[in-house]
């Protein structure tokens, strides 16, 4: 009897802890137009609240973001027309969620987007970040091959109390190619220490698959969701080592803080703090099938202008590494390597992560500085920077005469001046071959292993949400990992252009050329042109 009554009191007391909660958000999703926007208004100084480490965002958390900058312009008479109008843009977006801030909750139903996109590339494209170099980044791992490409997707939410419900779904077409030749299949497989596969053609592709999708719930100012998600863990906008959109969304049980922590006492100069934690599967592995992986990022401003961020993923268990409580417990309390490391008690693949960005105060409001960074092993990049990844970058918001107008310039690097190790350290692991791989996309930077590169890209803001931006990358494979290396370069346009509130259109052309000995005997371009054409649904509450 005691013990009935006991579960009764829990379940009381967990229905009340939800019922007190904020309205359910769903993530805003990585791709959104909505990241760029209030990205600009916090480089130029209207918004203080935000960690651009550490996303995705809920809605309500941009609602809040919305909400500073309008307090923020209102005190500003001196705010530029087109910075008010792209404030009022995204308080017209989250109108649900700031009537929710306000007190006024209601349940929400929304066909958030219906969208097309036809990809034609002419030549032949990179599509292998693991080894040579890809020709569509950050593009949620879809599948692309010369010739006519697809994809038909429909997103959507729900909203109850606490809770909330998300749904993204594609349909996707790509072209079959030939596969790699023989030499090419022996290269690989000596250079990840893997078996010689069989040559066989890439066959034609035709799937429906899910993207992100999830349920999810906020107690207490976090959030817990369990499904499909994709996370951002960096400062920069083309490149983020630990963990970006550039593989297919993974299965994953996530925690995250949406509403800033002060801690008590000294520590209370560490500023706000967020923290956001997963755990989940990675899929398509061969070497080993069925790894799991978790990570944990904290992060602090303990400046109004400086984010400092401290990141930490362990890629864990799989066929040959059984999982129990005992290796599951090592993996998040292990800070130090074992040269009597063995089957039984190896922690798994641990990486270190930091990062930091900082609007400089002889350019507030027009100059950004930021650094990703990622090592092996270590605890942190900054106990071993020699032997890290980094991946620097700088925005400039806007220029005299000409507001509308940004500039955004990253390098990355995984070639370490100390650790260049023939493609046998960053991104791979001596028992994990297919290391920070899902489906065969790298889950981190698509620069791959051994590699340098650079992007530049400048962005035009036609109006409230339309934009025009120009952009360039340029990458490298050293060629103590692949023979004779490989590098390509890019130069592309964008046109996002929004015809109506409900309907927007997106072009994009690019040009490639790349040269890869081991590949093609010479230099190969090819061309990619898009068009996407997207529906905006509204929300209808009750």
């Amino acid at each position: 009897m005691l013990q009935v009554h006991s579960v009764r009191i829990l379940a009381v007391t967990v229905f009340f802890l939800f019922s007190i909660s904020a309205m359910g958000s769903p993530f805003v999703e990585l791709d959104s137009w909505i990241y760029p926007a209030l990205e600009r208004l916090a480089a130029l100084g209207y918004v203080h609240d935000e960690f651009l480490a550490m996303r995705p965002w809920t809605r309500t958390e941009c609602a809040r973001f919305v909400s500073e900058a309008e307090e923020e312009i209102q005190s500003n008479r001196s705010t530029p027309t087109d910075v008010r109008k792209l404030q009022q843009e995204l308080k017209r977006e989250f109108q649900p969620e700031l009537d929710a801030l306000a007190g006024n909750s209601e349940n929400t139903v929304r066909l958030e987007s219906a969208y097309t996109n036809f990809t034609g590339i002419s030549g032949r494209p990179l599509n292998d970040s693991y080894h040579f170099g890809q020709t569509l980044i950050n593009n949620y791992g879809r599948p692309y091959q010369e010739g006519f490409n697809t994809w038909d997707g429909v997103s959507g939410y729900a909203t109850s109390g606490p809770f909330s419900v998300y749904l993204r779904g594609e349909y996707q077409q790509a072209p079959s190619a030939s596969g790699n030749p023989q030499q090419v299949l022996q290269t690989i497989a000596s250079v990840d220490h893997n078996p010689l596969q069989a040559p066989s053609p890439f066959a034609s592709t035709t799937q429906f698959r899910l993207l992100d999708s999830y349920a999810s719930a906020e107690l207490a100012g976090w959030d817990f969701a369990f499904g499909k998600q994709s996370l951002w863990w960096g400062p920069g906008d083309g490149s983020a080592l630990l963990f970006s959109d550039n593989a297919e969304p993974i299965y994953m049980f996530r925690a995250s803080r949406i509403v800033p922590l002060q801690l008590p006492w000294i520590f209370r100069w560490l500023g706000p703090m967020k923290l956001d934690l997963f755990f989940g599967k990675l899929s398509g592995n061969l070497y080993p099938p069925r790894p799991l992986i978790h990570g944990e990022k904290i992060s602090f401003k303990p400046l109004r202008d400086l984010e400092l961020g401290f990141s930490r993923t362990v890629e864990v268990g799989g066929v040959g590494r059984s999982l129990t409580i005992g290796r599951i417990w090592n993996s998040y309390t292990s800070v130090t390597s074992d040269v009597n490391e063995t089957p039984a008690n190896d922690p798994g693949k641990r990486t270190g992560g930091f990062d930091f960005n900082y609007r400089l105060p002889f350019a507030r409001n027009w100059l950004t500085l930021y650094a990703d960074s990622l090592s092996t092993d270590d605890p942190s990049p900054l106990a071993s920077p020699r032997r890290a990844a980094v991946s620097p970058g700088i925005y400039i918001s806007h220029f005299p005469m000409a507001h509308r107008l940004d500039l955004r310039v990253e390098a990355v690097y995984t070639d370490a001046p100390s650790s260049s190790n023939k493609g046998l350290y960053i991104y791979w692991d001596s028992f994990y071959h297919d290391l920070y791989t899902n489906k065969g996309n790298l889950i981190g930077s698509w620069i791959g292993r051994e590699g340098q590169g650079l992007q530049a890209s400048s962005t035009y803001w036609l109006n409230r949400r339309s934009t025009l931006q120009f952009g360039y990358r340029r990458a490298k494979v050293s060629s103590d990992f692949i023979p004779d290396g490989a590098s390509l370069n890019d130069g592309s346009a964008n046109l996002n252009w929004w015809l109506r509130p409900d309907l927007s259109v997106s072009g994009f052309v690019q040009y490639e050329k790349w040269l890869a000995p081991i590949l093609a005997a010479g230099p190969q371009s090819n061309w990619t042109s898009s068009l996407s054409v997207t529906f905006w649904g509204e929300s209808t509450r009750w």
